[in-house]
């Protein structure tokens, strides 16, 4: 079973080889393998390379004072569990580096400390963040990172720790030390993006894009994954802070921690933010929206009621029209036995007719409002 109190970088743990020396070189080539490091002793001839994970396990054990980083990319399960076998690895570690999809965490087994981060990048061309997770194996003498995705960059840990034989050595606690750092580092250019995301959808939002909803939409939930990725290291870090007096960390590396943890701090707080101002801007534009609906819908039946009105008219000046059709089409029945035939009136009492018969709608009609 694991023993899960905090622990960090720098921790003292039980090993009998020493701490290694500054000199890094490239790290085994294998299938699902990426550029690491092996460091080894100063005297250590150039060229000297482990080619196999074989050689990478020979040649630790020939230098019992090297440190063995062995970087992989979505490895296969033998390849993994060759690493378990020599390097002791907790079984439920390894099955959740197999796996992958964990939420960051730090858990220690025996003498090795597990890590698990969430790195980002942001995407300029589809303007999207993009995840990626990385399992971090770190022992007395041993290294393994085992990466799920693009991000992060380890090569320049990698150049980092070359550049800086005094950090590396302080043993792979520092190298771990160099990937929190670079993983949060990777944070501020996501930010940044996220932020002129920002900014053009509130554009758009006052604008009537209708297309911007699936945007906010979209952006929201980068957010939340983001969040995943940020939040729980802000814990790991202050756990890993609270264990330097009980764990003797370097002074060094205290002081480097506490500058990754303020930046992780400052990191979530934004990302808190960002989620409150996206959840704020999906509320102005459903509100906009229903504006302008209510909007088109008052100009529907403003539009229908001039229409009716239109309407009203037209009935009432064709029932109108009507009447002297009446009169006249009866009038003007050729039939001889019928009423009111060679009548000298006849004449001028349907013209009368008609036109009482057209006034008297006509004021019908206008009293009530339909002319």
């Amino acid at each position: 079973m694991s023993d899960r109190h905090p622990t960090r970088p720098g921790a003292a743990a039980p090993t009998s080889r020493p701490r290694p020396g500054p000199v890094l070189t490239p790290a085994p080539a294998l299938r699902g393998a990426e550029r690491g490091a092996l460091g080894a002793l100063p005297r250590r001839p150039p060229g000297l390379l482990p080619a196999t994970l074989a050689d990478t396990f020979r040649q630790l054990r020939e230098h019992p004072d090297g440190m063995a980083w062995i970087g992989l990319q979505r490895p296969t399960e033998e390849e993994l569990h060759s690493l378990a076998a020599e390097f002791d690895l907790h079984e439920l570690a390894v099955e959740d580096a197999m796996e992958a999809h964990q939420r960051p965490k730090l858990e220690r087994y025996g003498d090795t400390l597990f890590v698990v981060l969430r790195a980002a990048r942001y995407l300029d061309a589809p303007e999207e963040v993009d995840f990626g997770e990385l399992h971090v194996f770190v022992g007395p003498d041993f290294l393994i990172t085992v990466r799920h995705g693009a991000a992060p960059d380890l090569s320049a840990v990698r150049r980092r720790m070359e550049e800086n034989p005094d950090l590396l050595a302080l043993g792979p606690e520092a190298v771990l030390y160099a990937i929190l750092d670079t993983v949060v580092d990777g944070y501020a250019p996501v930010v940044a993006g996220v932020q002129n995301d920002i900014d053009e959808i509130e554009t758009e939002v006052f604008g009537g894009d209708p297309a911007v909803s699936r945007r906010i939409y979209e952006l929201s939930r980068e957010m939340v994954e983001f969040q995943r990725a940020t939040r729980p290291l802000v814990g790991m870090l202050h756990a890993l802070m609270a264990g330097f007096a009980k764990y003797g960390t370097d002074e060094e590396l205290q002081r480097y921690l506490r500058d990754v943890a303020d930046h992780v701090t400052h990191t979530s707080e934004r990302v808190d933010g960002f989620r409150q101002a996206l959840t704020e801007i999906l509320t102005v534009n459903a509100t906009l929206v229903t504006q302008q609906q209510n909007a088109e819908m008052r100009a529907l039946a403003e539009a229908g009621f001039e229409q009716n009105e239109e309407i009203k008219k037209i009935s009432s000046w064709a029932a109108i029209l009507f009447a002297p059709t009446l009169v006249g089409t009866i009038y003007g029945m050729n039939f001889d036995t019928m009423p009111e035939l060679h009548w000298s009136a006849g004449y001028p009492f349907a013209i009368v007719l008609m036109a009482a018969v057209c006034t008297s709608l006509y004021v019908i009609f206008k009293r009530k409002d339909w002319l």
